[in-house]
């Protein structure tokens, strides 16, 4: 009879308590769209120049190397040197002093109107798609009254009946801007009112106001934030437009739009590029900027992106 194999011995505890143990990485949404968005180079370009833009209109007073509202007929369209280094304007003030805190106005008011009129379109759509019936009716084709006119001409009747200012701008562009956002909504909520979690709140007995606050605003916020990105760019050229026809922030505060001003005179676009090349340049770099965060954003908030 042949004799039985010997055992194996058991690893000491020791040797099992010492080896690491791995760790599972758990992959939530936001995680991977956070991801996909700094992958993006475009879009990080797009906020590093923000960033920039923004910190140089927050600390103006720091950065600007005179006074933007310090007249000086002495230095009467001075083109650059030393002193200047973008050059006077019409009044003898420093190109770039008002360039830097025409940035404060633009960005304030492009923020500020987007952020209106995506809230607006955010509440009127979301009623609009979840509760449907004549509610829907009576919102969408308020919508489309809103729509039949160009924005921008009832802006100037309104700017001009009340009088032009930093909160009239804001005002206008925020309430007249909204049908986009409120049409995006409101199809989102199409979708979303026979989901599951939509039908479950609704079995337990939640108010429909509160199904609407609770479940549907939050779940269409992810694709609004690309909307509401490209309206802050709008609402900027519509501030610059509105400010170039003179109904917009009033002399002597700066802002891009009232810098261009100056440059309806053809010897002045020819001759003397320095008093509406700065702002011009600030618009576009702006808006393009703006434009290239939409764009990463709306390709990480994709699930069918890849990372």
């Amino acid at each position: 009879m042949s004799a039985a194999a010997p055992a194996m011995p058991a690893p000491p505890p020791l040797a099992v308590a010492a080896q690491p143990a791995r760790l599972r990485t758990v992959r939530t949404p936001a995680g991977m769209a956070l991801r996909r968005f700094g992958r993006h180079r475009l879009a990080m370009f797009g906020v590093l120049v923000i960033g920039l833009i923004a910190l140089a209109a927050l600390f103006a007073p720091l950065i600007a190397p005179s006074d933007p509202l310090k007249v000086d007929l002495a230095f009467f369209r001075k083109p650059p040197n030393e002193v200047h280094p973008l050059g006077t304007d019409s009044a003898g003030r420093d190109v770039l002093s008002r360039l830097i805190y025409a940035g404060q106005v633009s960005l304030t008011v492009g923020l500020v109107a987007a952020v209106m009129a995506t809230s607006i379109g955010l509440v009127l759509g979301s009623i609009s798609g979840h509760y449907g019936g004549w509610v829907d009716a009576v919102i969408m084709r308020t919508t489309d009254v809103f729509l039949a006119f160009p924005s921008l001409m009832v802006i100037i009747t309104v700017v001009a009946l009340v009088g032009p200012s930093m909160g009239t701008i804001i005002l206008g562009i925020g309430l007249f801007n909204w049908p986009t956002a409120c049409r995006i909504v409101r199809g989102l909520a199409l979708s979303l009112r026979e989901q599951d979690f939509i039908l479950a709140a609704r079995a337990l007995g939640s108010p429909e106001g509160r199904i609407v606050a609770r479940h549907l605003i939050p779940s269409v916020l992810s694709p609004l934030t690309v909307t509401a990105t490209f309206a802050v760019a709008q609402a900027i050229l519509t501030e610059a437009a509105l400010s170039f026809l003179g109904l917009g922030v009033r002399p002597p505060q700066a802002s891009w739009g009232n810098m261009l001003n100056e440059a309806q005179s053809l010897t002045i676009l020819e001759s003397m590029p320095w008093l509406w090349l700065p702002p011009g340049v600030a618009i576009a770099v702006t808006v393009l900027a703006i434009n290239f965060i939409g764009d990463g954003l709306r390709d990480a908030l994709d699930p069918r992106q890849r990372l």
